[in-house]
């Protein structure tokens, strides 16, 4: 198919393009990029008003399936994804069963062979995550991005092993960085905030310290680690300062710690419960002078489906977690974009080419000869947040019907 779309702004934050053109899509290629273009048989989109970028890459999000399809099954999964402009996503191993085999991996390689986004994982650290004994990383190693257990951080002397054994295989580890026995019973950062409102805090030395540990241990054994779910202004200090002396060390937020603080848990709705909490304002703000600067090399989905009933508790009560997958890219795009805090480039950067090289993978691009690995956007189309727009069954985020600003636009027969 031939596709020709007219004077939509392109956005590469490989080449620093921000521009109005059109763009001629070829046989699954970007063809030509100019002001103007014209094709004889080509199917015409109008794109004025539009935003054309690279795919969007997911970091770390969750799988319900094998193991919890009432939450979301693959198919589920991967049609979130493409609501909201992903074309990647790269999942956590907490399946049931968990992804710590070989076999365990290529079984479900083969469940997404037909899915419409690109899947791949990580593999497990521990054998059934459970911190207390490492898994073949060689034998892991070919089908997968690199290691992680999700959101548990082995005890120092585990994770001292896997970086010695896991150097020579050049993938990177990912680490959740927080001390269990700092953190404590905390569902909340630790602050006014969690004062006022009765609910347990945790604070912010329970990451920084965790993060200081890590990076003593990178700098011994030089074996490439990304930090998950930075949530504090220390962890970002600590993270630049160790990138300054050369460190292997790549780092991420999630979405949500970019647009919220611990104030917005006066609504006390479970759907706010996260791992990491949400910082108070000055973390928050130094979160996002931390993607902006680079320290912060991404921003993560880390999309959690819960049933009803997991999530209709109270909030200290409840798991952890939230959706983001089809609401990430339109919410940041209101709140950090709109207003000018962050360039359109800035925010393409840190959804799309900064966890592709996070994950030591090629972005994807938006120039003449690459592949079209695209995502089409409105940031003037508005649409309300239902189980249908959602894609899941799983209903857990605090926008369930609102109206949002923002949304990916189909082309190409994808959406």
């Amino acid at each position: 198919m031939t596709q020709l779309l007219k004077q939509v702004r392109v956005l590469d934050p490989e080449t620093g393009t921000d521009a109005i053109a059109d763009v001629l899509l070829v046989a699954g290629h970007i063809e030509a990029i100019a002001p103007h273009l014209d094709h004889p048989t080509a199917q015409i989109q109008a794109g004025t008003g539009k935003i054309l970028g690279p795919g969007l890459v997911d970091l770390h999000s969750y799988s319900s399936e094998p193991g919890h399809e009432d939450r979301e099954t693959l198919a589920d999964l991967t049609a979130a994804a493409q609501a909201g402009g992903f074309t990647r996503l790269t999942l956590f191993p907490d399946t049931l069963p968990p992804l710590d085999h070989a076999p365990a991996l290529i079984a479900q390689q083969h469940r997404c062979q037909n899915l419409p986004v690109r899947c791949q994982w990580w593999g497990a650290m521990t054998l059934g995550l459970k911190g207390e004994q490492m898994t073949e990383l060689a034998e892991l190693a070919p089908h997968v991005v690199g290691f992680s257990d999700g959101g548990a951080m082995p005890k120092l002397g585990m994770l001292r092993r896997i970086l010695e054994y896991g150097q020579p295989l050049g993938k990177s580890v990912a680490i959740m960085p927080v001390f269990g026995d700092l953190q404590g019973k905390g569902v909340i950062r630790d602050g006014d905030d969690a004062v006022e409102l009765g609910l347990p805090g945790d604070p912010s030395y329970s990451e920084s310290a965790a993060v200081a540990a890590v990076l003593e241990l990178v700098a011994h054994f030089r074996t490439p680690v990304h930090l998950l779910r930075i949530a504090t202004a220390r962890s970002v200090e600590l993270i630049a300062n160790a990138q300054a002396q050369g460190l292997p060390i790549t780092a991420s937020t999630t979405w949500l710690h970019l647009l919220l603080d611990t104030g917005a848990i006066a609504s006390y709705d479970p759907n706010l419960h996260l791992q990491a909490p949400l910082g108070n304002h000055g973390d928050c703000l130094a979160l996002r002078d931390g993607v902006k600067a680079g320290v912060l090399g991404a921003i993560a989905i880390d999309h959690t489906p819960l049933t009803y009933e997991e999530k209709t508790v109270s909030f200290a009560e409840s798991p952890p977690g939230t959706l983001g997958l089809p609401l990430a890219l339109p919410l940041l795009w209101e709140g950090l974009v709109a207003p000018g805090i962050w360039t359109a480039l800035e925010l393409w950067q840190a959804l799309s080419t900064g966890p592709a090289r996070c994950l030591g993978q090629d972005p994807p691009r938006c120039q003449p000869g690459a592949t079209a690995e695209l995502t089409l956007f409105d940031p003037a189309a508005s649409w309300e947040v239902t189980g249908e727009s959602l894609r899941s069954p799983s209903r857990n985020t605090p926008w369930l019907g609102q109206t949002i600003t923002g949304r990916v636009i189909p082309f190409w027969g994808k959406s």
